[in-house]
């Protein structure tokens, strides 16, 4: 675990590569959040993360929320996750389906995205099996607008959690 006092003494590139992954295939975001380094505390770090998120125009938003996999997936069952996924969905049990519960995800999965036209996103280590499948059925209610919300508020919960993993305060 690297100390955050450490941490803001890092240069841009280390700064990115030990952070650049906390938002699923988006370095750019740890990117613009290193120059405003040296960060007080934990907390200030994951404002300026999270302000560099919510203040991105729409496709960059858009862009960071289908960066994210599927939940019990194709790609988690063939093993092609980030390390960070595969670690979150596995603590869910998500690479242990049955055949009917793998049915049961790629449906839901499915219609999500031919509602939404992007993954659904909850943070696996903040929830269980069963409340991703009643998360997935209430939130096929939403509209498109709130959806694009909960994404990211389920996208700042797994970063702030793939965070506190990689950075002591």
């Amino acid at each position: 675990m690297t100390p955050l006092s450490k941490l803001n003494d890092f240069s841009r590139h280390d700064f990115v590569n030990l952070l650049g992954g906390i938002y699923e295939h988006s370095p750019w975001i740890a990117e613009a959040a290193h120059s405003h380094a040296p960060f007080e505390s934990i907390d200030t770090l994951l404002a300026t993360l999270r302000e560099t998120v919510d203040t991105a125009p729409t496709d960059k938003q858009l862009a960071l929320i289908r960066a994210h996999p599927d939940l019990g997936g194709k790609l988690a069952r063939a093993g092609a996750l980030t390390a960070e996924s595969t670690r979150e969905q596995a603590g869910l049990g998500l690479d242990r389906l049955s055949d009917d519960e793998f049915e049961q995800l790629t449906d839901l999965n499915t219609r999500y995205r031919e509602r939404f036209g992007f993954p659904f996103i909850i943070c696996a280590r903040l929830t269980t099996k069963d409340g991703v499948i009643k998360s997935f059925t209430s939130r096929l209610n939403n509209t498109a607008t709130q959806e694009v919300t909960e994404a990211l508020q389920q996208i700042h919960h797994i970063a702030r959690l793939r965070l506190e993993d990689l950075v002591s305060g």
